[in-house]
């Protein structure tokens, strides 16, 4: 399955700690044409939802499904995003795509995440294997302390899924839980340069400050899961297609077509943004 492939240390790393960041996965030139096609992209801009932490601040984020023949979508599609996923989940069904965020996380008025497991949000969808699921960040801009980089608690997705609630307009994990974790593992800062690579299990604990910086904080999280991994309450087809892969050499060099017909998530059509009753016994805070 293409070139670029991990090395056995690597995969080790990830099942143990439950993410792993590969330096320099995509190179300044390709991260400065994603970048500035963010910026420049009137429907991506459009199709933003803003969430509420719980101090009220905003993270604004753009979430689509099936990738497509643009910038974005031969990023997804690239032989060294699919590959890297493929060894990590270690199933042998196809690498599908879920979903794409566009995060944008804008100087002193980005908001925070609360923490919480990707999987406490795809619960809701049904999913039946978190171990299947898994997200891939990279970021566009520098994330670092200063500006809310990712926090995560290594080793935290062999807890299993723990409890969600509301947290602002955010699910957000059992505080008890995360304590008890915060006392049991380490906490650990994923500060990242342009073009790094997060790789990180649907079950790791993880959250964001605010961006209280002069700095914008921009990354795409792409989520991946194995094609035998049903949804049984998700409405898109996106994660039981597999991914059509491209050559690595796409994103510079392919000619990219416009993001017009791009199959948005509407804020209104979140499913974990609903309530299902339990939640309200979820201390969030």
């Amino acid at each position: 399955m293409g070139s670029f492939s991990l090395n056995a240390s690597q995969v080790a790393d990830y099942n143990r700690d439950g993410y792993l960041v590969v330096k320099a996965l995509f190179s300044a030139e390709e991260v400065e044409k994603l970048y500035h096609t963010a910026l420049e992209n009137s429907i991506m801009q459009k199709n933003a939802m803003d969430l509420n932490d719980q101090s009220g601040k905003k993270t604004k984020l753009s979430l689509w499904f099936t990738p497509g023949d643009d910038v974005f979508g031969y990023l997804i599609r690239s032989e060294r995003m699919v590959n890297s996923v493929w060894q990590l989940l270690q199933h042998d069904s196809q690498v599908c795509h879920f979903h794409t965020k566009l995060m944008q996380k804008e100087p002193k008025v980005g908001g925070a995440w609360e923490w919480h497991q990707d999987y406490g949000y795809w619960y809701k969808n049904q999913f039946i294997f978190p171990d299947q699921l898994m997200s891939v960040m990279i970021a566009l801009t520098p994330a670092n302390k200063e500006n809310g980089c990712l926090q995560v608690i290594r080793g935290s997705h062999k807890m299993g899924r723990v409890n969600h609630g509301f947290a602002g307009e955010q699910v957000g994990a059992d505080m008890e839980m995360v304590n008890h974790a915060l006392k049991t593992m380490d906490l650990v800062y994923s500060e990242l340069e342009p073009g790094d690579a997060l790789f990180f299990h649907s079950n790791l604990m993880h959250r964001s400050e605010a961006n209280l910086s002069d700095h914008p904080r921009w990354s795409l999280i792409s989520c991946y899961n194995s094609q035998s991994n049903i949804a049984y309450a998700e409405t898109s087809n996106s994660w039981r297609v597999p991914v059509a892969t491209v050559p690595d050499n796409a994103l510079l060099e392919w000619n990219a077509e416009s993001f017009e017909n791009a199959d948005f998530l509407k804020k209104e059509d979140d499913p974990a943004l609903k309530s299902t009753g339990w939640e309200n016994e979820v201390k969030t805070s």
